[in-house]
């Protein structure tokens, strides 16, 4: 049996791939979002609540459906990665991957010996369908997708050693985290972080490897997409749509009055 990763090859192909991130932590809304026909669905372990047993549910939540699912993990640890890629997850986001050492050890972490160091268990695990793919360590190393995430000033001036780190197959760009370095925190729309934002897409679309971020702006999604920028959530968060749609609920009926939900750029 052949390596398997749609997303994986999507992004080789330089088919833009549009998602939504899922922070509810709810596998019920993981399926309904995943009805809705996204290209992938991002699975938020850094900051929001999607611990291992809740990321396994999501995973097998959004399975039938063509919505592609990312796992971000809530840091680059080997351990944790190795149990997210033993219950399935083919598609890893890393955050705040500052070096192209960091970069390197996390490839190391997502392949088994002798490339790497991931552990061998995928025996008694959902990747392998509990041994029914019988080749399952012979495609494993191929079917994994490691994108991780230049997110501060240093991500930045280190980006092109990152960018040629093989087996990362993907570069996001976190605005947020990125304009808090910069010294705008909260403030991701400032022209020099913008200008810094386009610069790193320049980069990483030059070395040949996928670039994504997270806007909710959909004028600045086109702007990502006409500069090479292939994974992107154009759209939104989960928890903020439906807070939003909330709150618009009550102030039409009720009158609250309550602000609006942050946008995903401000928030993460």
């Amino acid at each position: 049996m052949p390596a398997q990763n749609a997303f994986k090859a999507a992004l080789a192909a330089s088919q833009p791939q549009i998602g939504l991130w899922l922070s509810m932590a709810s596998p019920y809304l993981a399926e309904v979002s995943a009805t809705a026909g996204f290209d992938w669905l991002l699975i938020d372990g850094e900051h929001a609540p999607n611990e291992l047993r809740g990321t396994l549910n999501a995973l097998q939540a959004i399975a039938p459906y063509r919505s592609q699912p990312v796992v971000r993990c809530v840091a680059g640890e080997v351990p944790l990665i190795k149990q997210l890629l033993d219950i399935g997850a083919k598609n890893l986001l890393v955050p705040m991957v500052d070096t192209a050492e960091q970069a390197a050890a996390l490839v190391r972490a997502t392949r088994y010996p002798p490339q790497g160091i991931r552990g061998v268990g995928s025996a008694v695990g959902r990747a392998s369908q509990w041994s029914a793919r019988a080749d399952y360590l012979d495609v494993a190393d191929d079917e994994i997708c490691l994108l991780v995430q230049a997110e501060t000033a240093k991500a930045l001036a280190n980006l092109e050693a990152i960018c040629a780190v093989d087996g990362v197959d993907g570069v996001f760009i976190g605005p947020a985290d990125l304009a808090a370095s910069m010294g705008h925190r909260g403030k991701p729309g400032h022209p020099e972080v913008q200008a810094a934002i386009e610069g790193a897409m320049r980069t990483i679309v030059a070395s040949g490897k996928a670039a994504g971020t997270l806007t909710s702006d959909p004028k600045l999604a086109r702007r990502y997409l006409d500069l090479g920028c292939t994974f992107i959530v154009a759209t939104g968060v989960d928890v903020l749509l439906y807070a939003g749609a909330a709150r618009r609920l009550a102030a039409d009926f009720i009158g609250t009055g309550a602000a609006p939900a942050a946008g995903p750029s401000a928030a993460y």
